[in-house]
């Protein structure tokens, strides 16, 4: 779709004196301070992040309350089991917390729901079997903060239930041992966006220093935290929270952790997804993150936490070659529920005329219905409710939304059509019957046209900074490397050339564009991936980011292009 081009606007001040006590060029002193970095102190944090700048985790609501009755499991010997979500940010936390957990003494065990059979989140059932094995301490991770009726259930059997979360509260707070969310009321831990594995090792933190004033340390064996940091980059980078402030701190250690970690399950995944060498968010996010998603979609995610927590080599190639074969069914799968959901809009002509989409099928695999509803977004640019039924008319929804549109919002608009639906402002999840469809599409399409102007429905492409072309060189690309890493919350730069002239041009690959552009007296060698149906002639702005290109031990700067536009528009 064609997009908005809008540049940020930065103070011109506060570029120049974070240019000088920083010692970087204006325009990454520009970028930075457009992502909120105004003073030297989080500039030089956000450069060269550093542990020490942790937060201390009894600043968690709730953190002194877990911490203790951990201890009294460990002095008592009881039995701890892990509850976690079937998702790579639950997976990871549980494999989190089992390790350490039995690496200084407890004994702990786990349960992660079936997706299909148990749904999201603590379930009844689920307790009882945990329960009846044999635990008398169960603790969520990345689930559990609604889970007001399941903790009254723990109360009244005489388990004890530890609540480690980071999703939106509802009106009540589950009535638990102690519940651990730095988004509950009351809570004074300053930085709100972790991740449920970020909680985890937060707990792990206040946990070890509290073991250690105990003295368990005092011959020796203190654990070293650093080698769990490559689960907490895992969880975190999959579960798209904001790679800033903790998160980029985990992030950028934990990439550093995943590049040479000693645990074998790691290794093995590494391989199947053909990683070597340095380990980036992006590989994280569309290699590693989906072999481990992908078991939980089709099946159950229990092969996840199995490859995470398994010591032996052979055993664990062996999973990750499953995990892999189970994510290549997930995209054949993925591929058909696209293209059905695509020749529904493009035949029911939704496009551009609605400005919701809600579809369904009883041909979908509800495990996957949340990704396609991605890709439909990225597409169409319109919030999207993909629905897949039963065999029985039960119908489960996943649902993705754009800028402007708070999806659960609007679904609170339209609920007398839902049994139950939850969420949050990009996405949310729905449950109803196959005859409620048609009711449901329609209010949620009201609501869409209440919400939603023409302006929301148009995409924007953030510039971070327009510059001249005399600023465009290898030591700038170089210096934005320091920025990484890249994602949700701090993605890669996208930096502005005006008046660029294409003077070489030529396909390459499936259909990318290598070209040679011209731009103020000075030549650039640039690619741009899939996008070899782009005009180039005339005057051109181009959006890219400056890399460096190694060949034959010499690099040379490249501009990778994200959007090429007609010269002389005005960007907003």
């Amino acid at each position: 779709m064609e997009k908005q081009w809008v540049v940020k606007t930065v103070d011109d001040a506060v570029v120049q004196e974070l240019s000088r006590t920083l010692g970087v060029c204006p325009v990454t002193a520009g970028i930075i301070a457009g992502r909120g970095v105004v003073t030297t102190a989080a500039g030089a944090q956000f450069l060269a992040p550093t542990l020490s700048a942790m937060i201390d985790p009894f600043l968690l609501k709730g953190m002194h309350e877990a911490v203790e009755r951990l201890l009294r499991a460990l002095k008592a010997g009881e039995t701890v089991c892990i509850y976690g979500d079937y998702d790579v940010d639950g997976i990871s936390g549980t494999a989190l917390l089992v390790s350490f957990l039995r690496h200084v003494g407890f004994t702990c065990t786990y349960f992660i729901p079936n997706r299909f059979d148990d749904g999201y989140g603590l379930n009844e059932g689920a307790l009882r079997q945990i329960i009846a094995s044999g635990a008398t301490l169960i603790m969520s991770v990345d689930c559990g903060i609604t889970a007001v009726r399941e903790a009254d259930f723990c109360r009244q059997v005489g388990a004890d239930l530890i609540i480690l979360d980071h999703h939106t509260p509802g009106a009540s707070i589950p009535d638990a041992a102690a519940v651990v969310n730095p988004l509950q009321p009351g809570c004074s831990y300053p930085f709100k966006m972790l991740a449920g594995v970020g909680v985890a090792y937060n707990l792990l933190v206040a946990l070890r220093s509290t073991l250690r004033r105990d003295g368990l340390f005092a011959a020796g064996g203190e654990p070293d935290l650093r080698d769990w940091l490559d689960l907490v980059a895992l969880g975190t980078i999959a579960d798209v929270v904001p790679l800033i402030g903790q998160n980029r701190m985990y992030a950028y250690f934990g990439l550093q952790k995943l590049e040479c970690s000693g645990r074998a399950g790691i290794t093995a995944l590494k391989k199947s997804a053909g990683i070597t060498g340095p380990v980036s968010c992006g590989q994280v996010g569309f290699r590693l993150a989906p072999r481990l998603n992908a078991a939980g979609r089709m099946e159950s995610a229990v092969p996840g936490v199995e490859l995470l927590l398994e010591p032996g080599v052979d055993l664990c190639t062996q999973i990750a070659e499953e995990l892999h074969t189970a994510n290549a069914e997930r995209q054949t799968v993925e591929r058909s529920i696209l293209d059905s959901a695509v020749a529904m809009v493009e035949g029911g002509g939704y496009y551009p005329a609605c400005r919701s989409i809600v579809l369904a099928s009883r041909d979908w695999h509800q495990g996957v219905i949340g990704i396609v509803a991605s890709r439909m977004v990225e597409r169409y640019h319109r919030p999207t409710i993909l629905v897949a039924i039963d065999e029985a008319g039960i119908a489960k929804g996943s649902g993705r939304s754009i800028p402007g549109f708070h999806l659960l919002d609007a679904l609170n608009l339209c609920s007398d059509h839902l049994d139950r639906f939850g969420g949050h402002r990009y996405a949310a999840g729905v449950g109803l019957l196959e005859e409620s469809i048609a009711g449901f599409a329609a209010g949620f399409e009201a609501a869409a046209v209440q919400i939603l102007g023409d302006a929301e429905l148009v995409p924007l492409l953030d510039i971070d900074a327009e510059v001249r072309p005399d600023q465009v060189n290898l030591p700038l690309a170089c210096e934005l490397q320091r920025m990484e890493p890249f994602g949700a919350g701090n993605p890669e730069p996208v930096l502005m050339l005006r008046g660029v002239t294409v003077v070489e041009r030529r396909t390459v690959g499936d259909g990318h564009l290598k070209l040679r552009v011209s731009a103020g007296g000075r030549n650039f060698s640039a690619i741009a991936f899939r996008q070899a149906e782009c005009a180039t002639d005339g005057v051109l702005d181009i959006a890219f980011f400056p890399e460096g290109n190694s060949w034959n031990n010499t690099t040379t700067l490249q501009l990778r292009i994200k959007a090429i536009r007609k010269g002389g528009d005005n960007a907003a």
